[in-house]
């Protein structure tokens, strides 16, 4: 008996020594996908439909961050997300060609909006341009809020002030939040002040907002969101297999038709389009 109990005692001893110098892969670790994104995408909902379905097919868990792109991106750079759902394409190019994404995907489109206080003191209501828009707001002085955070939105909001020839920065109309999408909209409805929206976030905070949309259809406001794997070959430890099911998973027919009808029933139409089977350089229409 004592020899039973000897050898016992020794294989725990053993088998706690070894798993202390070869710790066991964490399978928990392994299933976690972190998942750097942009305030719309969380904002409008649109997460809390897909996600769930991914998760229970996969088994994956996906840890969301919600950030502007620009700070999506940067999470990219230095390994600390192993996938990316952002909308500003010039600087996802870039990203890819500096070697720190793979696997650039298209995966939907949807459309900025200018919006406003009903009394509209600059009387954009109904203009095309965008450019037009924002040059009424500057030249009436009406107070405009920008998301000031580096993100997709407001990458294209510079855009277009670039357009107009009109330095605004500095400018008491002219304030900056540093907060996501739906944080600056509620801001901007507190105080009466236009700013630059996704429709889609709009939509779906539009019941608590005293704004509307006032201009709109410009081609310029086109909002095109593209799905990148973080490159495991400058980042060992990122998830590889997890961001490229995550990935593959938004380009599929499954969450292409979520995407599709995402809305419709609450607002009478999408808040996104799908554009997975459409080229990177292709027009969206």
């Amino acid at each position: 008996m004592k020899r039973v109990n000897t050898i016992l005692t020794i294989s725990i001893a053993l088998i706690v020594l070894f798993s202390v110098i070869i710790p066991l892969p964490s399978f928990a670790q392994q299933k976690n996908v972190i998942l750097a994104t942009t305030t719309s995408t969380q904002d409008s909902g649109l997460l809390d439909v897909l996600i769930p379905i991914f998760e229970k097919k996969t088994g994956y868990f996906v840890k969301t961050i919600a950030v502007g792109t620009g700070q999506a991106l940067a999470m990219g750079r230095k390994g600390e997300a192993d996938v990316l759902l952002v909308h500003a394409p010039e600087e996802e190019e870039k990203f890819v060609a500096e070697g720190y994404g793979i696997r650039r995907r298209l995966v939907m489109h949807n459309d900025f909006v200018i919006v406003g206080p009903k009394s509209d003191p600059a009387k954009i209501k109904g203009t095309k341009s965008a450019v037009q828009a924002f040059k009424r707001i500057a030249e009436t002085k009406s107070l405009f809020i920008s998301r000031g955070d580096n993100s997709g939105t407001h990458a294209k909001e510079k855009t277009i002030w670039k357009a107009t020839g009109i330095k605004c920065e500095g400018e008491k109309w002219y304030q900056e939040t540093g907060l996501g999408m739906g944080q600056t909209l509620n801001v901007a409805s507190e105080k009466k002040a236009y700013t630059l929206t996704d429709r889609g976030t709009y939509l779906a905070l539009k019941k608590r907002l005293d704004l509307d949309i006032l201009s709109e259809g410009d081609r310029l406001l086109f909002n095109i969101y593209h799905v990148i794997e973080v490159n495991p070959e400058r980042f060992p430890k990122v998830n590889s297999q997890g961001a490229q099911a995550f990935s593959d998973f938004l380009v599929s027919k499954e969450a292409q038709n979520i995407i599709k009808t995402f809305g419709i029933e609450k607002f009478g139409s999408p808040l996104f389009f799908p554009d997975a089977e459409k080229k990177i350089n292709q027009q969206v229409r």
